[in-house]
């Protein structure tokens, strides 16, 4: 049955809201003032201090801080030893680095499809697609919802594979008790002004392995190292050594700062995301339209995304109508993610369309809203009332 709803006092938001957006607070500005005011702006005490907060948060031994998430992601896959001829098995429904990070190694990336109710990569994909040419897994928890890593680890200990976690929506999640960060290979966070936490850009990889952790080192730093126990050839206290290729990706002392502050404030944050995300579930409920996100009770999102999806048994209107009657009424709706296959270079390459049909399916259907800390619930209640408003009036359109 379709809820019997009505447009009183459903006026247009005055002001544009965004669907994601910073929060920013005086001990942020005075940190990095200080910062700024200080002997160090980039290669001194901050970048450590805030890897060694990541690390204490997450649970992990170590933590390695880059420029960005991408490029995190390329020093992992780097000191997993990805190469050419090498495959590495990740979800198409997320954002193009989680692949991208294969190519920049030469490997290759191989689509696994998703579960129709999490949106994370399906185990059962990924082992109908683990060939004796398969490196690592990069599993994304999408929304922030860990993916299923009971399952995935068991697939990756069986075929001696790595897993890289994708975990750039999930800082704070917990996968069975566990904070992410804490048991996967490696993990990467991501520091973009939408997520959890800023630094303005820049990103973290957190593992357990000393190994990894030494690799990510030097490799965001040319390939080089002052570590006396690594040199080769140690001619006195001035002396360092390029080891192999790497890049310069380092993260500076004002985004670590910057970050650093913003990690005391994380818990916060992340229990104000929680109460949006069920203000939103429990007003769609009356919306036939629309399904709202499952939540797995072997994890606990720390909602970096709320997704509707548009209910196509009973909603014949394309989501593209729905997308852009939201625009109008000023409520920043977007879409996470084009299947990363699908963009024109993928395609160059010769993935074709239709590898995933299940990612494809739920692209087509989703749009997320808005959702982030700085919202007010004035906010969260505009966003309610202009998501019922639209598909009131294309229903009643449609009917």
């Amino acid at each position: 049955m379709k809820s019997k709803l009505t447009l009183e006092n459903a006026t247009k938001r005055k002001e544009f809201l965004p669907y994601g957006r910073q929060w920013i607070d005086e001990d942020d500005i005075k940190t990095v003032i200080d910062v700024l005011k200080g002997d160090y702006l980039t290669t001194g005490p901050y970048v450590q201090k805030f890897e060694q907060a990541i690390a204490q948060y997450t649970g992990a031994k170590y933590a390695v801080a880059f420029s960005n998430g991408t490029a995190a992601l390329h020093g992992a896959c780097f000191a997993a030893g990805i190469e050419a001829g090498d495959e590495v098995i990740t979800t198409p429904l997320t954002f193009a680095a989680s692949s991208n990070c294969v190519l920049y190694q030469g490997g290759t990336p191989v689509f696994a499809d998703v579960d129709p109710n999490t949106y994370n990569i399906d185990p059962v994909e990924v082992a109908s697609l683990i060939t004796p040419k398969t490196k690592a897994i990069i599993p994304v928890d999408f929304t922030g919802q860990p993916a299923d890593y009971e399952k995935l680890n068991e697939l990756a200990k069986k075929h001696n594979l790595v897993i890289i976690e994708d975990a750039a929506h999930a800082l704070g999640a917990t996968y069975k008790g566990m904070k992410t960060g804490s048991f996967s290979d490696m993990t990467m966070f991501s520091f973009h002004p939408v997520k959890h936490i800023t630094s303005g850009e820049g990103g973290v990889i957190t593992t357990n392995s000393e190994e990894y952790y030494r690799k990510l080192e030097m490799f965001r730093s040319h390939g080089i190292t002052r570590n006396p126990a690594l040199l080769g050839n140690n001619e006195g206290p001035w002396h360092y050594e390029m080891q192999f290729l790497g890049y310069n990706y380092r993260m500076t002392d004002i985004q670590a700062a910057l970050g650093e502050s913003q990690l005391k404030k994380l818990d916060h944050f992340i229990d104000v995301r929680k109460k949006y995300a069920l203000m939103y579930t429990n007003s769609f409920k009356e919306l036939d339209e629309i399904i709202t996100p499952f939540q797995h009770g072997d994890g606990e999102s720390s909602w970096h995304l709320y997704t509707i999806r548009l209910n196509k048994n009973v909603f014949r209107t394309n989501r593209k109508m729905v997308f852009e009657a939201l625009i109008d009424e000023n409520i920043g709706v977007n879409v996470h993610y084009i299947p990363v296959y699908q963009h024109p270079y993928y395609k160059e390459l010769g993935y074709p369309d239709g590898l995933c049909p299940v990612a494809e399916e739920i692209y087509e259907s989703i749009i997320t809203l808005p959702l982030f800390p700085a919202m007010s619930e004035n906010d969260v209640n505009d966003v309610i009332a202009a998501v019922k408003k639209v598909i009131i009036e294309l229903r009643e359109k449609t009917v």
